[in-house]
């Protein structure tokens, strides 16, 4: 039986992070996007961060990005929105700091669920597979041709995780017959809107996976379901890290001032950095 997660409210929860990002904007395969690159400039190990509902301007993701441009890789973040993504505020607004969550009342709750599915309804509509998937394809085309780029890896969070694991199909071809999209590893942080097996069936690259233990849309159920694919494929390098008491988007939002949030973000960090330090050699 196949199993198909969407999106919710946890996907507008969060914290913004402090920081000034270090990197630079580029008009790159017609997308706005974020560089950061390594000391040595080194195209050689490139990663694509294919992003949540809030997009590539989102400071907590163009920080974790100028992270691994310090660990060695050329880091990218399209705007794979199109300008349209989720505004920032309702980080607050909608979804606020899980620990304010714990206080709020069963009406302000009941509030928040009312008003998601006018937010994350229409969104998804406009940026559902057939529209966004192109664009990724395409500007990972793009990064390919990029002189100096010898190998290309995708992380996602959320929305964007599912996306790093269709990349993790490999190359695909388009309706002219030309190769198109694939990375020769993947890593995806809470992905939203996958279709289990489908999803994974298909999967001939690494690919690693990082899930919260609260997750309210991934759960450790469905990672569980998810090795079971994984671990049918003698040849496909995978790994599945549950993070205790972790909630949907901790990777990217999570909370620095909280000690235990802060270290499992650290060590999914690490986590990514690994993976493609050893499948992007």
């Amino acid at each position: 039986m196949s199993e198909n997660i969407g999106m919710g409210a946890c996907c507008l929860s969060g914290v913004i992070q402090s920081g000034r990002p270090s990197g630079r904007v580029e008009t790159i395969g017609g997308l706005q996007t974020y560089v950061a690159e390594p000391e040595s400039h080194s195209k050689a190990k490139s990663i694509v961060f294919l992003t949540d509902l809030f997009g590539w301007e989102l400071p907590n993701v163009r920080l974790l990005a100028d992270e691994y441009a310090r660990a060695g890789f050329y880091a990218y973040i399209p705007d794979i929105l199109f300008g349209d993504s989720v505004p920032i505020d309702y980080l607050q607004n909608i979804e606020p700091p899980l620990k304010a969550q714990e206080n709020l009342s069963l009406v302000d709750k009941a509030k928040n669920a009312a008003v998601v599915p006018t937010i994350l309804g229409p969104w998804m509509v406009k940026h559902r597979e057939a529209v966004t998937r192109p664009l990724v394809d395409g500007f990972i085309n793009t990064v390919r041709m990029i002189p100096g780029t010898n190998t290309i890896g995708a992380i996602g969070f959320c929305f964007g995780g599912r996306y790093a694991i269709l990349q993790a199909h490999g190359r695909s071809m388009d309706g002219d017959g030309s190769s198109i999209g694939g990375v020769n590893a993947a890593y995806a942080c809470h992905p939203s809107m996958i279709s289990i097996p489908g999803d994974f069936e298909a999967v001939t690259k690494p690919l690693s996976i990082a899930i919260g233990s609260k997750d309210s849309m991934t759960g450790v159920d469905s990672a569980g379901k998810i090795k079971d694919v994984l671990d049918a494929k003698d040849n496909v390098p995978h790994e599945i890290q549950i993070y205790e008491d972790q909630v949907h988007g901790f990777t990217l939002r999570g909370d620095w001032s909280s000690e235990r949030d802060k270290k499992a973000m650290d060590d999914a960090e690490k986590q990514g950095i690994a993976w493609f330090e050893k499948y992007l050699s």
